[in-house]
């Protein structure tokens, strides 16, 4: 049988503000990518999802950014390599933390926004983030776009290269992601969105923005938690999955 993980960014708040629901899209989901306080979350936060997490049986992964809170971790920042491969250690160090006391670890890694696009392309940031992943301890996977260079800088360093795909967000015909900034990059049509991720888990393949049929073949499937309406669309999501054929279970 085919399967795939469903995992979504979760923790996005900080302080009295929230922007996902994470209690509603942990009953969905298998995996939780948990902001670790540089783009969004703060201890309190970070502590509960874990919690959460934990108690419903969902792996817990780190997301870690650009320290850029104002700009939730989507501008493009200039780091040196050294000080990126510190500061994503520290943000898997601290997710650990709470991690352990609900009685569970962070079992992958996951860049956000700006770094996540920047490494597909970037050897320099790529490499950082991996070095960073090796110093916080542990041969953590690494989940990231196929093809990116994280993903080959993981594989080099003997770290599992997890690859995954976005159903609500339009591909350039290299496969890429359209940026957000641009015109039809998010797919808004939730019947789309749920036929275009049985398409991604069944034949790894998606029809780009131009119209082309493009293979991306992943093992995780990503639903954006700040969607309007995400908790229910994951839901039809996972639903529809199943009835497809497709098993869904987290991928560490």
């Amino acid at each position: 049988m085919t399967s795939i993980d469903l995992n979504a960014d979760l923790g996005e708040g900080f302080g009295r503000w929230r922007l996902t629901d994470d209690e509603g899209l942990l009953s969905v989901v298998t995996s939780a990518n948990v902001a670790c306080g540089f783009h969004a979350g703060d201890p309190v936060t970070m502590r509960r999802v874990c919690e959460l997490a934990a108690e419903r049986g969902v792996t817990i992964g780190a997301q870690v950014s650009y320290r850029d809170l104002a700009g939730f971790g989507r501008r493009a920042m200039e780091v040196p390599r050294a000080e990126l491969a510190a500061e994503v250690a520290y943000q898997v160090g601290a997710l650990e933390v709470f991690a352990r006391a609900a009685g569970a670890r962070v079992a992958y890694v996951k860049p956000h926004g700006a770094l996540y696009n920047r490494v597909v392309r970037d050897a320099e940031q790529a490499a950082a983030v991996v070095e960073g992943v090796l110093l916080a301890g542990g041969a953590l996977p690494v989940l990231g776009l196929p093809g990116s260079r994280v993903l080959e800088a993981a594989g080099r360093a003997g770290l599992p290269a997890v690859a995954e795909a976005f159903a609500d967000r339009a591909y350039a015909d290299d496969a890429t992601l359209v940026p957000r900034g641009a015109q039809g990059a998010l797919v808004t049509d939730a019947d789309a969105v749920v036929e275009r991720s049985v398409d991604l888990a069944r034949a790894g393949t998606v029809v780009a923005l131009s119209g082309a049929r493009i293979a991306v073949r992943a093992r995780s499937l990503c639903v954006h938690g700040d969607t309007p309406g995400a908790v229910g669309l994951a839901r039809r999501i996972r639903e529809r999955l199943a009835a497809s054929g497709v098993r869904v279970e987290a991928f560490a």
